[in-house]
C-alpha cells in the first residue's frame, strides 16, 4: 500500500531553535554585557549571495545577534580581505566570522578560511573544526550536516545501527555530515558522481542524504520503501515558460509515495543551516566567556 511521506519541516524547527536562542541571549547578555556579534563578508554582486547575506542579517536581527558584515566590491584583493579577517579575530564584539561563498575568480577562499580563528569559525569548515569533528571533540559544526542531524534528532529518527547513505562527497557537506552520522552509530556508505551502480547503493539506505546538487538526480525506483530521505540539494530551474522555481536533488513527489519520511525544498535543510550558523555564533559567545 502506498502512503505519503511525513514531512521533515525544517523551517518549523528552525523557527523553534531561533526562539530557544534568542531566550539564551538575552538571559547571558546581562552578564556578558554586550549581545553575540556575527561577520559575514561578502565579496562582489553575486544576486543569489546577496539574498543569502540577507537572510542570514535578517535571522541575527531576530534572535538578538548582532551584524557586522561587510561588503566589498568585485576587485578586493586577497590581502584587503586577509586584513580585515585577521582585524575581526582581533574584535572581542565579533564571536562569528564567515566568508560568503562562491567568491570572485581572483580570490582563494581557501586560503580566507585558514585565515578565520578556529574559535570564531562560524561556518565550522576550518580544518581545526573538521578535526574536531573526526575526532568527536565539542567544536564549531559545519552548518549543513548538523542541521540535518537536528532534523533527525527532532523526529526521534533512530540512526544506531542504521545503514545511511550519503550521496555527494564536498568538504561542506557531504565528508562532515558521513562522520556525524558515524558519531551517532549508523553505519555510513559514500557515493558520489563516480559511483557505479549509484541505484543498488542507494536501495540499501534505511537513511538516504541527497548532497549533490543535480535536480531529480534520486527517483522513486532508487529508494528502499519506508525510508528517511534527505533533500540537500538547492537547485534553481526554469520551466518552458520562463518561470523559475527552487527544486531539489530528489524526485520529491514520486518518492513521497515510497518513503516514510522527507525533506521538502524549500523549507527543509535551508533554514536549519541558516539556525545552525547562529547556533554556532552563540557557542562560541558563550565558550570565549566561560558560560
Amino acid at each position: 500500500m502506498e502512503t505519503k511521506a511525513k514531512i521533515l519541516d525544517g523551517k518549523a524547527l528552525a523557527a523553534k531553535i531561533q526562539q530557544e536562542l534568542a531566550e539564551t541571549i538575552t538571559a547571558s547578555q546581562a552578564k556578558i554585557g554586550r549581545p553575540p556579534g556575527l561577520a559575514v563578508l561578502m565579496v562582489g554582486d553575486n544576486p543569489a549571495s546577496a539574498a543569502y547575506v540577507k537572510n542570514k542579517e535578517k535571522a541575527c536581527e531576530k534572535v538578538g545577534i548582532a551584524s557586522y558584515g561587510r561588503h566589498f566590491p568585485t576587485q578586493t584583493s586577497q590581502n584587503e580581505l586577509e586584513a580585515v579577517i585577521e582585524e575581526l579575530n582581533q574584535d572581542e564584539k565579533v564571536d562569528g566570522i564567515l566568508v560568503q561563498l562562491p567568491l570572485p575568480e581572483h580570490l582563494d577562499a581557501i586560503s580566507l578560511l585558514h585565515k578565520i580563528a578556529p574559535d570564531k569559525d562560524a561556518d565550522g569548515l576550518h580544518p581545526v573544526n573538521l578535526g574536531r569533528l573526526v575526532r568527536e571533540e565539542p567544536g564549531l559544526r559545519s552548518c549543513t550536516p548538523a542541521g540535518v542531524m537536528g532534523l533527525l534528532e527532532e523526529y526521534k529518527i533512530p540512526l544506531m545501527g542504521k545503514q545511511a547513505v550519503v550521496v555527494g562527497r564536498s568538504i561542506l557537506v557531504g565528508k562532515p555530515m558521513a562522520l556525524m552520522l558515524l558519531e551517532a552509530n549508523a553505519t555510513v556508505t559514500i557515493a558520489h558522481s563516480r559511483t557505479q551502480d549509484l541505484k543498488t547503493i542507494t536501495q540499501s539506505a534505511d537513511i538516504l542524504i541527497a548532497a549533490v546538487g543535480i535536480p531529480g538526480l534520486i527517483t522513486a525506483s532508487m529508494v528502499k520503501p519506508g525510508a528517511v530521505v534527505v533533500d540537500v540539494g538547492i537547485n534553481r530551474v526554469t520551466d518552458n515558460n520562463g518561470k523559475s522555481r527552487l527544486v531539489g536533488d530528489i524526485d520529491f513527489a514520486a518518492i513521497s509515495n515510497v518513503a516514510e519520511y522527507v525533506t521538502p525544498v524549500p523549507g527543509g535543510i535551508g533554514p536549519m543551516t541558516v539556525a545552525m550558523l547562529l547556533q554556532n555564533t552563540v557557542f562560541s559567545y558563550l565558550r570565549t566567556n566561560g558560560i
